[in-house]
């Protein structure tokens, strides 16, 4: 993979895709450190002491901004929940249904959808973050609209960033802008680590163990990452006008986790987002709807134990789902049929359907599990380690870095194979 991003650079177009990739990066860490205006840094603090719950790990996928209530303290989080409640809305509603399958046209329709239920959904949580912390430095009207205003307004340029880095840079923008924002607060973790070891408050074998978990499970995530079930292929001879290709064998792959991080990415912030809403709203702890924020709060995996279980069915739920919408069975069955391919063994029609669908089903339930699993580490290995400040880098946050990073590699890769980099394609061992 390293020569693979070697060798990008040595075109001109992929390197200024790559380019302007780390151009974005440098505008997001940039903007994690310019504070919103109106912030009662103190009170901010004081919320923040010893916070290693929700509040940590939306900090943590914002690169630490939530902590410095800077203009990008939201982060994309209030976009992945407007995605995410317009897919469900397009799966219910029949004319948003229509409407998205209308091509181009209608993407972009759906589209432009989301990004407003954005800036609603943004602007609610930046009421709420500002009651709940106190934030406000001047309670005063415009105070309260020059944060509420700037940090909306943050929320919306990271969407634009994402989508950006989609069409002009190379992976998925949105998931790269998670990661930028990963990395950036790992040197914060880092060093609340080291301090607390230098401090003797954490034994250094704990946190050696803590290490060797971290390594281990990136093994673990590189190895289902890369992990595919080849389908073999039986390819007839067919007549192109006057040529005659011979037939020959190949094999279809599928990946175990083909719906990448995705999945991992919508359930946690699925489960956060009733508990940002009600932690928005200031609530007398006498009344009714006290009890209703309570269980939003139950709701976040680690708090119980039927929110942990929530959480890991919403992870195989939505694998099912993405896997669903990236990977048509229906349609492969029908191409291979259409192009007189046909899998040895099985008659090429319905039989063809079903043996696909039988064989994602089981791999897709396999990569479910596993996306789980790698999940609650973030909450068994604090419990073995005894190590709570490092949490945070570890599980969902490692499943998307390592996850993210591979996807990243790929699409570098699939640009290269584009392009018939000979270096590449030898070393893959594919003859031109």
């Amino acid at each position: 993979m390293i020569e693979s991003l070697v060798a990008a650079f040595r075109i001109p177009e992929l390197k200024r895709r790559i380019q302007y990739v780390l151009l974005m990066f440098a505008i997001f860490v940039l903007g994690a450190h310019i504070p919103a205006p109106g912030v009662n840094h103190e009170a901010v603090d004081r919320i923040f002491g010893g916070q290693n719950g929700l509040l940590g790990l939306v900090d943590a996928f914002s690169g630490g901004a939530l902590r410095r209530m800077s203009i990008f303290a939201l982060g994309v989080m209030p976009y992945i929940n407007a995605t995410i409640i317009m897919q469900m809305l397009t799966m219910a509603i029949p004319q948003l249904e229509e409407l998205s399958k209308e091509g181009e046209s209608g993407r972009k329709q759906i589209a432009k959808i989301t990004r407003y239920m954005t800036i609603g959904l943004a602007l609610v949580q930046a009421i709420g973050f500002s009651y709940s912390f106190g934030a406000v430095a001047h309670d005063t009207i415009f105070s309260m609209l020059q944060m509420w205003i700037s940090m909306t307004a943050g929320t919306c340029l990271l969407m634009w960033i994402g989508e950006q880095i989609t069409e002009k840079g190379v992976g998925n923008g949105i998931s790269l802008v998670i990661f930028a924002g990963i990395m950036t607060y790992m040197p914060f973790e880092v060093g609340t680590v080291y301090e607390s070891v230098v401090k003797n408050l954490i034994n250094p074998f704990n946190v050696l163990l803590m290490i060797v978990i971290f390594i281990l499970t990136i093994l673990g995530i590189v190895f289902v990452e890369r992990g595919q079930r080849k389908i073999p292929i039986q390819h007839a001879k067919r007549v192109i006008g006057m040529r005659v290709t011979q037939g020959g064998s190949s094999f279809l792959p599928i990946r175990v986790d083909t719906a990448g991080v995705i999945p991992i990415i919508f359930a946690i912030s699925l489960v956060m987002f009733p508990a940002q809403i009600f932690g928005a709203i200031p609530i007398k702890s006498t009344s009714w709807f006290a009890n209703v924020k309570n269980i939003a709060i139950q709701m976040i995996p680690g708090n119980s134990w039927w929110g942990t279980l929530l959480y890991v069915l919403l992870i195989i739920v939505f694998t099912y789902f993405y896997t669903s919408i990236i990977m048509n069975v229906h349609d492969m069955a029908d191409n291979l049929k259409r192009y007189g391919n046909y899998i040895p063994g099985i008659r090429p029609g319905k039989p063809t359907f079903d043996y696909l669908d039988r064989v994602v089903s089981r791999i897709t339930l396999a990569g479910a599990v596993f996306l789980a699993a790698v999940a609650l580490m973030q909450y068994i290995a604090p419990q073995i380690t005894g190590v709570t400040s490092f949490s945070l880098v570890g599980g969902i946050s490692l499943l998307i870095v390592v996850g993210v990073a591979i996807e990243t590699m790929q699409a570098i890769e699939s640009q290269l194979l584009m392009r018939n980099y000979e270096g590449f394609i030898k070393s893959s061992g594919i003859n031109q």
